[in-house]
């Protein structure tokens, strides 16, 4: 059964205000049994299509997830993609930059790692910590060295959406589709899943006190989330708020959008390089030797 994802997208030049937006809604599975099912069947349908996206060769796909701590971008990807071949998909995740990086322009380091020609490639957080992380901490700027008449705000933020909107639209231009999702959590759930890590001696390792710091922060994030996506969510890069307190329903969302943009891209094997009296030549060698 396909899932209608249009509700989680975010319609470009559209108000945005994350607190009417839906952080749970009803099961899209009727059991563990149909929500397995259901992902199974998608996950094969990706292998299919990223299999013709590699061969096909015209265009690659970046997929980018941002979310709050504990939101389950980790486990999206791992479920998601479990069936895609290695060779075919890159993962990048980006934390905390370099001295090396921050001595270059906010997109440098993560346009190093862009996805070729008929691959798939996925960044775990991405180039919007620019304006998301960094706007919840503008003592950031501070470690970047731009010049004084760059970091002001609230003028920085509105160019480096402009930075950003450019890129996207230079990547779509050039063959690469970008889409973007960002797990959208209660604060509530999230109090709960860190509680569990607390809980499971097994995930103790996932809890940093900077969890609690940025969590303070809770409500300067979501107005910096609605504002980026509100700014940089568009036709060709289009941004979805994907409900995330049921992780389930997460999953069967996210890998319904990526297998619809697959699809539309209307991929094929290129033909081959040898004519069908070839091929036959070669199969007739084959058999005899």
């Amino acid at each position: 059964m396909d899932i209608d994802t249009r509700p989680y997208r975010i319609e470009p030049g559209q108000k945005l205000q994350l607190k009417h937006r839906p952080t749970a809604v009803a099961p899209l599975y009727r059991d563990e049994a149909d929500y397995r099912q259901q992902l199974d069947a998608q996950v094969q349908h990706l292998s299919r299509l990223q299999d013709l996206l590699y061969a096909h060769n015209r265009y690659a796909l970046l997929l980018i997830f941002q979310a709050m701590d504990a939101a389950g971008k980790d486990g999206i990807i791992k479920h998601v993609m479990s069936g895609v071949n290695p060779q075919g998909c890159q993962v990048f995740s980006f934390k905390h930059p370099s001295a090396q990086e921050l001595d270059h322009d906010f997109l440098w380091r993560t346009t190093q790692c862009l996805p070729e020609r008929g691959r798939i490639g996925i960044f775990n957080r991405s180039y919007y910590e620019e304006v998301l992380i960094v706007r919840a901490h503008p003592e950031i700027l501070k470690a970047q060295s731009l010049p004084r008449e760059a970091a002001k705000a609230p003028r920085i933020w509105a160019e480096r959406y402009e930075s950003i909107n450019g890129l996207e639209r230079h990547l779509h231009r050039n063959g690469t589709r970008v889409i973007k999702f960002f797990l959208h959590l209660s604060k509530q759930e999230q109090r709960r899943r860190l509680l569990a890590r607390l809980d499971d001696p097994a995930k103790n390792w996932k809890f940093s006190a900077d969890d609690m710091a940025e969590r303070e922060l809770w409500p300067q994030y979501m107005r910096a989330y609605g504002e980026a996506l509100a700014a940089t969510s568009s036709a060709h890069a289009p941004w979805y708020a994907v409900p995330a307190d049921d992780k389930r329903n997460a999953r069967l969302i996210v890998s319904q959008v990526i297998v619809d943009a697959l699809t539309a891209l209307k991929l094929s094997y290129p033909p081959p390089a040898l004519d069908a009296g070839e091929l036959a030549a070669i199969r007739n060698k084959l058999s005899r030797t």
